[in-house]
């Protein structure tokens, strides 16, 4: 197999496997703050309970996720020398600013918040609390940043010629408030809200399924519905706001979300289909010039289409690009709907008499995730053939002594340990499941403490 696509599968699974965790930690320190907030206004030792079994899951994900953050810096070096050369100045800058703004803050305040119960005030604690929050939310902040600086440039001038030529930032500001960074932050900030929202539903939601912990679950999925509602509303704003960057900076791949191939015509939105790049048509479900009228509110308006852009820059899996949108599109309306619907039954005080809306919880913990990733599937294999959107392509990227056979023993290292760390991750995260919020002395003595896993796969 050639280099450059074992180069590519083998960034794409470990920066894969590796979101996984990220966004959960993101996601949960939202929910540790409030669930802390809650027990230091009402003293309530139900929120304490909250806040310590969540704090034990949230360092498991922060752990895994360091451990499988690290591979990708050696990558860079090893398999993408060129790149490195050329985005180093760029990069160093912004994975700098994160060591200082972010790594700094979330882990000097994870000491106290793991080992700080007992040892410090309380409100001591719920700065920790804040701190490590905090501390995950800027570490988003630059590394969304690099990545959306290789989507939109700015702030920057090319220094040599060739295989020498580099980009040197011209002004840090804006490099930082590039054309896609904000609106790529947020949508991603959001994305890991609704993560640890609904890891968290999936729990206490299976709790009340099998009559354990029913109370304290009831409080815990209350306030992770309303952090789910309010932001899978949101992500639906921050969507249409990022679509509407693409259409300005990135035309190549919004052609690419929704198969438009005619030059200058009216572009339909498509709800789901096929598309055939070799008739460029796209055999399915349309609204006529729907897409049009999102980004320029007529639906007559003529929209860029894959014809307009060179042949050898625009991306090639165009297919795949078009159904990676349309699955994260429809995740996030089934979750606005189910977020909605949960919450109108909270209104109306019956939510919890529908034990099957508990079991869809249980199993929509999947659902973010999966929008997560191919969101990036789609905003990465839209960028194609760049890696720096405009200068440098992936194919010139490479570098130059790594061969493909040295690639995919690595690929099939990776795989083998990235494998067994989600073995590790699995049964942990059961394991604490299992034990539940209470410590022995405290629990309930129900003759039900399965695991979560080993229940759900015995039904």
């Amino acid at each position: 197999m050639d280099v450059e696509i074992l180069a590519r599968i083998q960034f794409a699974f470990t920066v894969a496997f590796h979101y996984i965790y990220p966004p959960l930690s993101i996601g949960l320190g939202l929910l540790l703050v409030i669930f802390e907030g809650m027990y230091i206004r009402t003293g309530k030792d139900v929120y304490e309970k909250l806040t310590r079994f969540w704090i034990k899951i949230f360092a498991l994900t922060f752990g895994i996720g360091v451990a499988t953050g690290i591979v990708m810096e050696f990558e860079f070096g090893t398999n993408w020398a060129t790149y490195s050369r050329y985005v180093g100045d760029v990069f160093g800058s912004a994975l700098a600013a994160e060591g200082i703004f972010a790594f700094a803050l979330e882990s000097g305040f994870l000491g106290i918040l793991l080992f700080g119960w007992n040892r410090v005030k309380p409100w001591v604690h719920m700065v920790s609390t804040v701190g490590v929050f905090l501390g995950s939310m800027f570490s988003a902040v630059w590394i969304v940043v690099a990545n959306s600086w290789q989507q939109t440039p700015a702030g920057y001038h090319i220094v040599g010629k060739g295989m020498n030529a580099r980009a040197e930032i011209t002004d840090f500001w804006a490099m930082v408030f590039n054309p896609s960074s904000m609106d790529r932050l947020t949508h991603v900030w959001i994305g890991a809200f609704l993560a640890g929202a609904f890891l968290v539903l999936s729990v206490h939601g299976y709790y009340i399924v099998k009559g354990r912990y029913v109370e304290l679950s009831k409080k815990a999925f209350k306030i992770a519905l309303v952090v789910a509602t309010v932001f899978s509303l949101g992500q639906l704003v921050s969507g249409h706001q990022s679509a509407d960057g693409v259409a300005v900076n990135q035309p190549a791949k919004l052609a690419a979300m929704e198969g438009h191939f005619e030059k200058e015509a009216p572009a339909d939105m498509y709800l789901f289909g096929w598309v055939d790049k070799e008739a460029q048509k796209v055999r399915g479900i349309k609204v006529p010039g729907g897409l049009s009228f999102l980004v320029h509110q007529d639906f007559s308006a003529p929209i860029k289409g894959m014809n307009a852009i060179p042949e050898d820059e625009r991306p090639g899996q165009i297919n795949a690009i078009f159904q990676f949108y349309h699955l994260m599109v429809a995740i996030g309306m089934f979750l606005i709907a189910l977020t909605l619907y949960a919450s109108f039954l909270m209104w109306r005080k019956k939510l919890f008499e529908k034990k099957w809306l508990m079991v869809v919880f249980v199993f929509a913990v999947l659902l973010p995730q999966i929008a997560n990733q191919i969101g990036w599937f789609t905003a990465e294999m839209g960028r194609q053939p760049w890696v720096v959107y405009g200068h440098l392509k992936t194919s010139d990227a490479l570098s130059k002594a790594v061969t493909a056979n040295q690639v995919l023993f690595s690929l099939i290292l990776f795989f083998i340990i990235y494998f067994i760390l989600l073995l590790l991750f699995l049964y942990l995260l059961n394991k604490k499941i299992v034990h539940g919020p209470y410590d022995e002395e405290e629990r309930d003595n129900r003759p039900n403490q399965s695991g979560m896993a080993n229940t759900l796969m015995t039904e």
